[in-house]
């Protein structure tokens, strides 16, 4: 962090939000070592829901996700389409006629994380968000939080309690957004690994959502250690 991100985030977030920052930053240098935020919302915001009408919003087909995979500045590898599709993820998105604008990957089965030898597991009747995405051509726009806020719905519609996720605990910036679309904590996922040894807790408020880390192999996806309550 240079001193100019540094003097943003005292603004923004306060002198003690910044240090804290700083100290999480400085471990990583020597341990990985990482707080992972578990936010849920289970509450459609209707002012999340109107936008632009030129965008079209829709659950992207796979055929459509497999012609956007072909263009590296969509963040889609199709080794990812492969795993997801195949664990039956969806993918809520934006088009701008031909263009993705935005989009978002719900799953409601464990998926990894990065690293991609821990993944993540919850309860199954929640549905879990990840890999979030706005085009930059695109950002400033509420895509994320509109496109986010209408899953919610289609989800709810279906059956499920809610959305869950998670934000990395420094990120001040993404929980704020996230809280600003009605998202609220529920308790922290500690990691750490020492020696290539991973110690996974997670907080007492993660347990009514089965949200919890497991560590893998990287090669066969065999069962080594489930997360430390």
């Amino acid at each position: 962090m240079d001193l100019t991100e540094f003097k943003r985030n005292v603004k923004q977030f306060g002198a003690v939000k910044a240090l804290e920052d700083i100290a999480l930053r400085a471990l990583n240098l020597g341990v990985f070592f990482k707080i992972l935020k578990g936010v849920k919302i289970d509450i459609v915001q209707p002012e999340f829901l109107k936008c632009d009408e030129k965008y079209s919003g829709l659950f992207l087909t796979e055929g459509m996700l497999a012609k956007f995979a072909e263009r590296p500045e969509y963040e889609l590898s199709r080794n990812f389409l492969e795993q997801a599709l195949a664990k039956g993820d969806e993918c809520y998105g934006f088009l701008d006629g031909n263009v993705l604008a935005a989009y978002g990957w719900y799953s409601n089965k464990p998926t990894e994380i990065d690293p991609p030898d821990l993944v993540l597991h919850f309860n199954d009747k929640f549905i879990y968000m990840y890999k979030g995405f706005t085009h930059v051509n695109y950002r400033g726009k509420r895509l994320h939080a509109i496109g986010m806020t209408r899953a919610l719905e289609a989800y709810l519609a279906r059956g499920y309690k809610g959305i869950v996720s998670f934000v990395e605990w420094n990120n001040f910036g993404s929980l704020k957004s996230c809280y600003r679309m009605g998202y609220t904590d529920f308790g922290n996922i500690y990691a750490a690994k020492l020696f290539n040894h991973y110690l996974l807790h997670s907080g007492a408020g993660c347990e009514p959502y089965g949200f919890r880390l497991e560590w893998v192999k990287s090669h066969g996806r065999e069962r080594i250690e489930e997360s430390v309550r």
